[in-house]
């Protein structure tokens, strides 16, 4: 926003309506909000820092100020609002060259004595930032937002082009469009307080609600595929755990004849005279423990199934009353329906610039970068302390595992909070490439990457850092892409 045009909104703000007290204020880390008291339609101020540095006049029950407010950490008002509430508009200074604003309030004290504040607002893009600074007889802590700059106003040397053009436009009235008292510095209808509120709603649709919207509209997207992925895989599932139970009445019906079958191979007839065809390799006394074992595990696997779509229900029914609701998608940090697991924090030797989370304590961010692969989050370690600390303090159990074959790299881990049982193939791929690309054999051709469940790998005592056994694991020949 030009340094004209918010020297001339705020001037006429403090013409027309100086007199209403602050009623509180929040801070987010894009923005300082100012709730005026005293109206019946109460009207708020947006010190907007990002994306735009831009000064806004909204109702309190506009949507972009709801947005922005719920942004603000719960404490942001506990801060400011003590130094602002009450406090009046008496000044406004500023340079029409500058796009640097000075809000000069005043507040009495319970002293009865008077104390005033400024609340100085930098609007360059890239550097705008907001201060508050006592003046008078009040040592104010140092608030601030954005980029930090001087309490003293610039003091430029040279007009720039916004100001030239404001001359070519206003001419002898110059004076009188930075004084706000001509309404045509802003299009629209109605005096310049009006079309102020008017610009700045079409300015938060721009800014905030459209693209909350379109990332709303993403998230549910995004989600909608992983319940339908999710859908799809339990269906499969419950398809083939169903197929194996038949293998139930069949081992009874051969147990029943062990007594004459027993060490029969190949093809066996009953005596109903049907024939049963055994596993190859497999008498008939093993065919029958497998055949029940099998049973056995395909009934646990459809409990579990069932179990699965409880949940899947519940989850798609939460998403079908946000959808419902598009307050609920547009608050900033909506949640995921579920959640995977983070374990605590490791103890152990290897692990001692690691912090509860996959943090690093030394400052350095976490212990694995994280990329998204059709939906699925895949963990790459950073070194091999990092790579412990994933492995196994973040890591689930049905979690997907991935290193090159005997080369030194980073483990890659493939997220799986929906306990599938089967990950889809170009997923696995993918991050058998990125472990292969994150390794010492990235500069060479194909190589062999192994996987595992979470569940299968071990690591005893006394093992370096990152050195691991796998109990049992798959191999898989990529080549190594970032």
């Amino acid at each position: 926003m030009d340094g004209p045009l918010l020297l001339a909104l705020s001037r006429i703000w403090l013409r027309e309506r100086g007199e209403v007290p602050l009623d509180g204020a929040w801070a987010s880390g894009r923005a300082l909000g100012l709730r005026w008291a005293g109206r019946k339609g109460a009207e708020a101020w947006v010190l907007l820092l990002q994306p735009k540095a831009e000064l806004w006049l909204l109702g309190t029950d506009h949507p972009a100020w709801l947005h922005l407010q719920a942004e603000a950490p719960k404490d942001s008002g506990k801060l400011w609002g003590p130094w602002l509430q009450g406090a009046r508009l008496r000044a406004v200074e500023g340079d029409p060259r500058e796009r640097w604003l000075g809000l000069v309030f005043q507040r009495r004290a319970i002293t009865g004595r008077a104390e005033t504040l400024r609340i100085a607002y930098q609007a360059i893009p890239g550097r705008a930032g907001i201060r508050v600074d006592g003046l008078l007889d009040t040592q104010v802590p140092r608030l601030g937002l954005g980029s930090p700059f001087p309490a003293a106003p610039p003091e430029p040397t040279m007009d720039p082009p916004p100001l030239g053009r404001w001359r070519e436009r206003w001419g002898a009235n110059l004076d009188a469009a930075l004084a706000g008292l001509e309404p045509e510095v802003l299009e629209g209808e109605g005096d310049l307080l009006a079309r102020h509120r008017a610009w700045s709603e079409a300015r938060a649709e721009a800014l905030v609600l459209g693209p909350s919207r379109a990332a709303a509209e993403r998230r549910l997207q995004v989600e909608s595929a992983r319940l339908e992925r999710l859908a799809q895989a339990l269906e499969r599932d419950r398809a083939r755990h169903g197929a194996l139970l038949t293998l139930k009445a069949q081992a009874a019906r051969l147990s029943a004849e062990l007594y004459r079958l027993k060490g029969a191979t190949g093809e066996v007839q009953l005596l109903d005279g049907s024939t049963l065809q055994l596993p190859q390799g497999k008498s008939a006394e093993f065919a029958v423990q497998d055949w029940f074992k099998a049973a056995k595990k395909a009934e646990r696997g459809l409990a579990r199934v069932a179990e699965l779509e409880v949940e899947l229900r519940r989850e798609r029914a939460v998403w079908a009353l946000r959808q419902a609701n598009p307050s609920e998608l547009l608050a900033p940090g909506v949640p995921p329906a579920r959640q995977g697991k983070v374990k605590a924090a490791d103890k152990g030797k290897g692990a001692k610039r690691m912090e509860a989370g996959g943090k690093r304590k030394d400052g350095k961010g976490l212990a694995f970068r994280s990329v998204m692969v059709d939906g699925f989050e895949v963990l790459i370690g950073k070194g091999d302390a990092e790579n412990d600390q994933l492995t196994f303090k973040v890591a689930d159990n049905l979690d997907v595992w991935f290193h090159v074959a005997s080369v030194p790299g980073s483990h890659v881990v493939i997220r799986n909070p929906d306990k599938l049982s089967e990950l889809p193939r170009h997923v696995l791929e993918r991050a058998a490439e990125l472990a292969a690309f994150h390794s010492k054999a990235r500069d060479g051709g194909k190589v062999e990457v192994h996987m595992a469940r979470i569940a299968d790998i071990s690591k005893p005592r006394g093992f370096a850092p990152g050195k691991v056994i796998l109990k049992k694991w798959v191999g898989i020949r990529v080549y190594p892409k970032p």
